[in-house]
């Protein structure tokens, strides 16, 4: 009962950690996601202050052009008039007027100047023909430190150093000339917004994200700058949402793994109760001779169906009683019931083989050797009817297990090797191990009729066995063409698969060899030459269901 109790309470507690570390995993992804996305916000930031910095410019120069051609009297109350209206039609300037020797004779916000005043702090040369001027101290406002750039006799004065661009971040922006040693002049220029170039980066330097973008043409450089704290902050909902994912994910793989462990453990129970409730059931697919296509033996096969009625694969519930070592007890359930379910078998057909199939663990089981023999001795069956088939894989570094399988066939019963060519024995691993046949994996079986490289190692194989006076079974034959592959060669060849017959119940079984009530006529020739009487010989292409 405290294993009921303690067991959800450690499983909350598994999801719980699970969840929490998804979690910080998750803040501290967006946390780093926030940098790479504030960087990118940044250039499209300054993008957009280029765009309307290029488009003041493009005006100003507009303007310049305009004034240059006033047919008016320069300084004229007409003239300012006519200053006047184009700077109120402007989005982006504040004043124009007329500048002699640097000096200020007239403009549009303060008129004719009785006493010219030099009030602009010269700038770089542009690259028309204008001049820049930085610094510009309007006479009505002489607390606002404004630029502009002048042509000839006339100027025009920007509203701000920087253009007014609407943003939702804390960006601090700022504004410096350009010259050959600013690092982003140094750069490929790229194309600007209107057809200038430009040049750009994105640094950061200790907490604090740096953005600049410099114009050639303007001669400038603006520089837009973001705390990291700021940008993470920004991201909150980035933030936010890959640390709930992050939970979630954890949260779904925990789940996921406690489930798949609750399942493995109880397949485990239900497969131990079906074992002690005699509740599995074994299956038997025939093996037949392909030069004459009698039945020889037959391979037992373990099937089962859990309490709920689902039928699980031989490969699941196999590595499960491997796994929780049990895979003894299905061995032992196998040899006691199909040797039962044969005896009739085995004495009236005398050469008939059941193949058993043996686990690694069974191998390097001290009991596994005195059981066999007991259970063989119980059904008074001759160890010669029962052949064992083992894996490669199972016999593979494994001493104990070689010392094993040459014990049993000194006890008499024959060694097959299953699934032979998907592992790495060679000619020296079979000499040494000393088995009695091969059984070629259905792999190289379904390549044939194909370009597939495994089709040329059949020959190999075969020529093999025959050099070691192997016998050789070949699985998955589900074709006459497979079939017909193998009927030439000058070895005796054995077969298994769907062609000949699907795994069945023992008195189905029983049928196929003429051993059961009501069984059906025999087909074929029930002489078989070289051979003694083994069971009847199906006809090409029947397949039991």
């Amino acid at each position: 009962m405290a294993d009921s109790k303690q067991n959800p309470l450690a499983a909350r507690a598994v999801v719980a950690a699970a969840t929490t570390l998804g979690v910080v995993a998750g803040f501290m992804f967006g946390c780093s996601l926030a940098i790479p996305l504030a960087e990118i916000h940044l250039k499209k930031y300054l993008g957009r202050v280029a765009v309307q910095n290029d488009a003041s410019m493009n005006e100003a120069r507009g303007l310049l052009a305009q004034l240059q051609h006033s047919a008016k009297p320069p300084c004229s109350d007409a003239e300012l008039g006519f200053f006047r209206d184009l700077i109120f039609q402007s989005d982006y300037l504040k004043d124009a007027g007329r500048i002699h020797g640097g000096k200020i004779e007239c403009s549009a916000a303060q008129g004719r100047l009785l006493q010219p005043a030099s009030e602009f702090e010269p700038g770089p040369a542009q690259t028309d023909a204008t001049a820049g001027n930085r610094k510009l101290v309007p006479i009505y406002d002489p607390s606002l430190k404004r630029s502009g750039i002048e042509e000839g006799s006339v100027f025009v004065v920007f509203g701000s150093l920087l253009p007014i661009v609407e943003e939702s971040l804390p960006v601090h922006l700022a504004v410096d000339p350009a010259d050959a040693s600013s690092p982003g002049m140094s750069k490929q220029p790229s194309s600007g917004a209107f057809g200038d170039k430009v040049s750009e980066y994105v640094i950061r330097e200790g907490d604090t994200l740096v953005a600049k973008r410099c114009s050639a043409l303007l001669s400038n450089c603006v520089t837009a700058s973001l705390g990291v704290g700021e940008a993470q902050k920004a991201e909150i909902v980035v933030i936010g949402s890959t640390s709930v994912l992050g939970g979630i994910i954890c949260a779904f793989a925990a789940l996921s793994l406690l489930f798949l462990r609750r399942r493995s453990i109880s397949m485990d129970q239900q497969l131990r109760r079906a074992l002690a409730g005699d509740q599995l059931n074994v299956v038997y697919q025939p093996i037949v001779d392909l030069a004459n296509r009698r039945i020889v033996g037959a391979e037992a096969l373990t099937r089962w169906t859990t309490e709920e009625g689902t039928a699980v694969a031989p490969d699941v519930f196999i590595k499960v009683a491997e796994q929780h070592g049990f895979i003894g007890l299905i061995t032992k359930f196998v040899l006691r019931r199909s040797l039962k379910e044969f005896r009739e078998v085995f004495e009236k057909i005398p050469n008939f083989r059941l193949n058993i199939n043996v686990a690694a663990a069974d191998l390097v089981d001290p009991k596994f050797l005195p059981t066999l023999d007991q259970i063989v001795a119980e059904a008074e069956v001759r160890p010669n009817k029962v052949v064992l088939e083992v894996t490669e894989s199972s016999t593979a570094s494994r001493e104990a297990a070689m010392e094993s399988i040459r014990e049993l066939r000194r006890r008499g019963h024959g060694i097959y090797i299953d699934d032979f060519g998907t592992g790495y024995s060679s000619l020296s691993y079979l000499l040494y191990l000393s088995v009695d046949t091969i059984k070629i994996d259905k792999a190289f079986v379904r390549a044939i009729g194909t370009d597939a490289v495994t089709v040329a190692i059949l020959p190999q194989i075969i020529a093999m066995a025959r050099s070691l006076n192997l016998g050789v079974v070949v699985e998955g034959i589900e074709s006459e063409g497979q079939a017909d592959y193998f009927s030439t060669d000058n070895i005796r060849i054995y077969g298994q698969g769907y062609l000949y017959g699907r795994p069945v119940a023992a008195q189905e079984f029983l049928k196929l060899v003429g051993l059961a009530p009501n069984a059906p006529e025999i087909l074929g020739n029930p002489e078989a030459a070289e051979l003694p009487a083994l069971g009847p010989a199906l006809a090409p292409g029947y397949s039991p269901r």
